[in-house]
């Protein structure tokens, strides 16, 4: 009898040993679960939520007592106990409601990126989409960290039921009666916010899907957009070849090429206009207003735009000709450097005109290309003509052996402008071709004129268009040189005769008496 009595303490004091062996491995538990819990921000501001409404209760508690009381020390007691607890109310304000489905809750509405139109919006396009990710994995991640929370608030509610099986003490269960509900409200706010972040979720996709497919829709525009102006770029250089190849004239390929230039930009403009116009016909509509009002505005411009056109495409003018341009009084002569869309650039040159009239040159002189239709141009070089006919006189007194003077002026003049009329008929002959010329001669022709104070013979000549004053001077200096070597010849200059009565001025002269 007394065995089984010591047989049965033995296993009662076991089973006691070994429940509380295995509470208090229960206990380790909770207690681990208990720290990462209470570090969750999200338990944090529940338990303060909680703490807040005990300490609301207890005031409304301490109020009834002090309307009840009509002790005054136990009422001053009362009032001291509910101003402490007014004061940690305060603090704890932001913590009044529990508003974890507000704060976790998912955005109502996805930014939408509106429609790209062109691809340079493919850039803004991507930075959209790694925002709205951005945001969607910020929500994800206090999603997770709630969800977490949730997760080890059941465990702990687990531990807790199995605690109670192995310690019902008024304690267990109280802790286990405050974390189910807990449990409850984090379950209802889960629950919400799970429902929110998928219709989130999906807007998200939805709006990457849209913005993903705009953007490989632009990108393929964009390559064939490439591909059409690469195409064009290639066609010029092809004609820029073939230009260069065929057009020996440095002007006229020089002009070529600008008209290559123009043509190609017009194109690539118009490739770029029409690939990103929805409505073309509303951009018709805009341009014809708009290019009313401008045509108005920008007159001169146009009308240099328009000038433009008759140059190149008429042939009136290259680069590489020598001009002269009248405006008002004053002259210019100079070789053209450009012709670009509004204007002729003009480099002054040193010439007749300068060494007459202007006395400086070498400026740089920009020429209006409507001026085509207002003012005189005149072309020294048009249609690769090369020389103009210049002239030159020459006066010599009525006594002088005018034969003479004559045959040496048309022997020096025809000896040194000899290669020029041989240019000028060979190019007279092309110009032939396109204008009716009656009067082709381009040999040196002579005159004799009679003039005041003496006989002028006047010499013409084909000449450089680029170099007339050179030739002019050696000329001029090759005659001089000749006609010193003949006393029948003499110079011809304005001069005045004086006749006065000797007996006059001897009577003013007195003191120096004229002799005869």
């Amino acid at each position: 009898m007394k065995k089984i009595i010591f047989l049965a303490l033995f296993f009662t004091i076991a089973f006691a040993e070994t429940n509380s062996t295995i509470a208090k491995g229960i206990q380790e538990k909770i207690n681990t679960l208990n720290t990462i819990i209470n570090a969750s921000i999200w338990n944090v501001r529940y338990e303060n939520f909680m703490k807040y409404q005990n300490i609301n209760d207890e005031i409304l508690i301490l109020n009834l007592d002090l309307k009840k009381t009509t002790d005054i020390l136990a009422q001053e007691e009362l009032k001291r106990k509910i101003s402490n607890l007014k004061e940690q109310l305060n603090l704890l304000k932001e913590y009044k409601d529990l508003n974890f489905a507000q704060i976790l809750s998912a955005p109502n509405h996805v930014e939408i990126l509106p429609k790209l139109t062109n691809p340079l919006a493919i850039i803004g396009a991507f930075s959209h989409i790694k925002k709205i990710k951005g945001e969607k994995e910020e929500y994800l991640s206090k999603f997770n960290e709630f969800k977490n929370l949730v997760d080890k608030i059941k465990e702990k509610n687990s531990e807790l039921k199995e605690l109670v099986d192995f310690d019902p003490s008024p304690k267990n269960i109280q802790a286990l009666k405050e974390s189910d509900q807990k449990l409850e409200e984090f379950d209802q706010i889960l629950n919400f916010i799970s429902a929110s972040y998928s219709v989130y979720e999906k807007k998200i996709d939805e709006e990457i899907s849209r913005v993903s497919s705009e953007i490989k829709i632009q990108t393929l525009r964009a390559i064939n957009i490439i591909i059409s102006i690469v195409f064009v770029i290639a066609i010029s250089f092809l004609l820029k070849y073939i230009a260069k190849k065929y057009i020996k004239d440095s002007e006229r390929y020089y002009t070529a090429t600008k008209i290559i230039n123009f043509i190609n930009i017009n194109i690539i403009l118009l490739i770029l206009l029409f690939a990103y116009i929805e409505n073309i016909s509303y951009l018709v509509t805009i341009l014809g207003f708009a290019s009313a009002g401008l045509a108005i505005a920008m007159k001169d411009m146009f009308m240099s735009m328009l000038g433009w056109c008759v140059i190149v495409f008429g042939g009136s003018f290259r680069v590489g000709d020598r001009i002269k341009v009248f405006q008002n009084d004053t002259t210019y002569v100079g070789d053209i450097i450009d012709i670009s869309f509004l204007r002729i650039t003009l480099y002054e040159e040193l010439t007749l005109e300068t060494y007459m009239k202007n006395r400086r040159s070498g400026r740089i002189i920009f020429i209006p290309n409507n001026y085509v239709f207002t003012n005189l141009l005149a072309n020294y070089t048009h249609h690769g003509m090369k020389t103009i006919l210049d002239g030159i006189d020459i006066n010599i007194s009525f006594d002088s052996n005018i034969e003479k003077a004559q045959e040496i002026v048309e022997k020096i003049v025809t000896h040194h402008s000899k290669k020029y009329t041989e240019l000028a008929r060979k190019n007279m002959h092309r110009l032939k071709d396109e204008y009716s010329i009656k009067n082709s001669k381009v040999e040196p022709r002579f005159f004799v004129f009679f003039e005041h104070w003496g006989m002028r013979i006047s010499a013409w000549y084909m000449t450089s268009s680029y170099a007339a004053l050179v030739l002019r001077s050696t000329i001029s200096k090759e005659i001089i040189k000749e006609f010193k070597k003949h006393s029948d010849i003499k110079i011809a200059y304005p001069a005045q005769n004086l006749y006065v009565d000797k007996m006059d001025l001897n009577h003013k002269f007195k003191d120096f008496p004229i002799k005869e």
